[in-house]
């Protein structure tokens, strides 16, 4: 049966903080209330570009890939993978990483395919940006690690990697952390026009669709995700040093390619690679995400979104969802790095609780 729960987060912060303690969880309360709205303006910590950039970067064949990743955090905690989104990078999570770490997770931020230092292993790979593929990337990465079970938290791509990788294997994910909620698509879906006022918010994925948006993307990628993140989030007054500290990651000689096939696959005007095609049919299902989940969103989101009465019933484990207030738009890890961190702890204390607590 589908319990749907909603986490006194003042409770948790106040009784036992981001520590190591909360990791292993004491006495925390859970509310069967409204779902949370929470004010990032109120916490500190959630002032972003507190940390400038990971300490060192590692590298792993995985699949058809190498792929590139920071990670924090004592080796034997707690895993959890934080994915993240176009046009963004792992620095998305430079904030979230030591506080999760500080509580005792093993932290890992992987670059996706197409981004900063993660590369093909072979020339003749088709540059495949479908997301079913970067869902197996997922996949083979945690193999390659020799990691069973995780956590996985991400937004806008990563948010939708981590739906499918929960999705198809719930057997590897112990809970779930998804900025926007369930963003399974499929083709088919693609292909139906919305009205006018929805179509507008999407113009770019439009542009892709055209040479000339190759063209443009490829020459103007650096000024494109710059413009990307104004609208997306419109109250975040990142600096240029934030801004190129990411940008760096579009310069991956994958990234266009990679880019360009997401989008005009999603529109059914690319193929994809026949490999996938059972994944895709099971996901053209819209199969229910049945491990413990946490949905976020940004209250400032200025990137195309449902409502979360839309999806919570694709999500039928334990669940909650929260409202981030203060601003927040849609690269919420790093707009609120305190708030995206709760959730990960938040989320783990669920999959160990199966049953609500009583409020402390």
């Amino acid at each position: 049966m589908r319990k749907e729960i909603y986490f006194n987060r003042r409770n948790f912060l106040r009784t036992v903080g981001l520590t190591l303690a909360a990791a292993k969880f004491g006495m925390i309360g859970y509310t069967s209330a409204q779902a949370s709205e929470i004010d990032a303006r109120t916490t500190t910590m959630n002032k972003s570009q507190t940390n400038t950039s990971f300490d060192t970067l590692k590298q792993i064949d995985a699949g058809v890939l190498n792929i590139g990743y920071a990670e924090a955090g004592p080796g034997e905690g707690p895993v959890v993978i934080l994915l993240h989104g176009w046009p963004y990078d792992i620095h998305s999570f430079v904030d979230v990483a030591p506080l999760l770490a500080s509580a005792g997770y093993r932290v890992i931020v992987p670059y996706l395919r197409g981004y900063g230092t993660t590369r093909f292993l072979s020339d003749a790979t088709f540059r495949n940006g479908q997301p079913s593929a970067l869902a197996v990337d997922a996949i083979a990465f945690m193999d390659a690690l020799h990691i069973e079970k995780a956590i996985l938290a991400g937004y806008d791509w990563g948010a939708r990697t981590a739906d499918i990788v929960a999705a198809l294997w719930p057997e590897r994910v112990e809970a779930l952390v998804s900025v926007s909620g369930y963003l399974i698509g499929n083709q088919e879906a693609g292909k139906m026009p919305l009205p006018p006022q929805a179509e507008l918010q999407w113009w770019y994925q439009f542009y892709f669709a055209t040479e000339r948006g190759q063209e443009g993307y490829g020459r103007y990628r650096h000024d494109f995700a710059k413009l990307i993140w104004q609208i997306a989030s419109p109250q975040w007054n990142f600096d240029d040093a934030t801004f190129d500290r990411s940008a760096a990651a579009f310069d991956n000689p994958d990234h266009v390619s990679i880019v360009i096939h997401n989008y005009r696959w999603r529109l059914g005007l690319a193929d994809g690679d026949p490999e996938y095609d059972d994944l895709e049919k099971r996901l053209a299902q819209s199969p229910v995400i049945t491990v413990p989940t946490i949905t976020l969103e940004g209250d400032s989101n200025g990137a195309p979104h449902l409502d979360s009465s839309a999806y919570a019933k694709k999500f039928s484990g334990n669940y909650v969802y929260h409202l981030i207030e203060g601003g927040i738009g849609h690269n919420l890890p790093q707009e609120a790095p305190q708030a995206f961190a709760d959730a990960v702890i938040e989320a783990d204390h669920m999959s160990r609780h199966s049953h609500p607590m009583a409020p402390v």
